[in-house]
């Protein structure tokens, strides 16, 4: 076991294969966060409920991944960016879990809105960790690019695998 973990809601697999890099690069353990109730694969339909969602502050239920994080240092937190802001069910991760001195590195996917808020929402729900310079990406992204990432952050995320 790894004492970095990889963390990831995906509903189209953008943040997934974001998710699967961070973790072959890292040697982290890799976690999906899988709801209750699944999302619509119809993109119209899947915004409705997202918007209804985050606009009550909803956090679904979570059938896998909300195992304990007690043995991780390091906690990769991904995301796709949803309405500038994180995805109900990495909020249901977050309320579920103490991130007291943890690191907590944020990532995300989007389709040109960037980070939005989502930096400063994980940041208000895990208020005594540190949180560090996040990665985003629109659509895919090369290995080169997380890797160069990460190698720009080794020392602070405390990777010891060779990058």
């Amino acid at each position: 076991m790894s004492n970095i973990l990889i963390v990831y809601y995906s509903l189209f697999k953008f943040t997934e294969s974001l998710a699967l890099e961070i973790a072959a690069q890292t040697g982290g353990d890799l976690r999906e966060l899988v709801p209750e109730k699944n999302y619509s694969f119809d993109y119209n339909t899947a915004v409705k409920e997202v918007r209804n969602q985050i606009s009550r502050g909803f956090c679904p239920k979570l059938i896998f991944g909300n195992e304990p994080i007690d043995c991780y240092k390091t906690i990769f937190i991904g995301s796709p960016n949803w309405f500038k802001t994180i995805a109900p069910p990495v909020l249901s991760f977050l309320r579920q879990h103490d991130f007291t001195d943890k690191i907590v590195i944020p990532f995300c996917t989007h389709g040109g809105g960037g980070f939005g808020n989502i930096k400063k929402d994980i940041a208000k729900e895990c208020p005594n960790s540190i949180i560090l310079p996040g990665f985003s990406a629109q659509g895919t992204v090369s290995s080169t690019e997380v890797m160069n990432w990460l190698k720009n952050n080794q020392k602070q995320l405390k990777i010891n695998k060779e990058l």
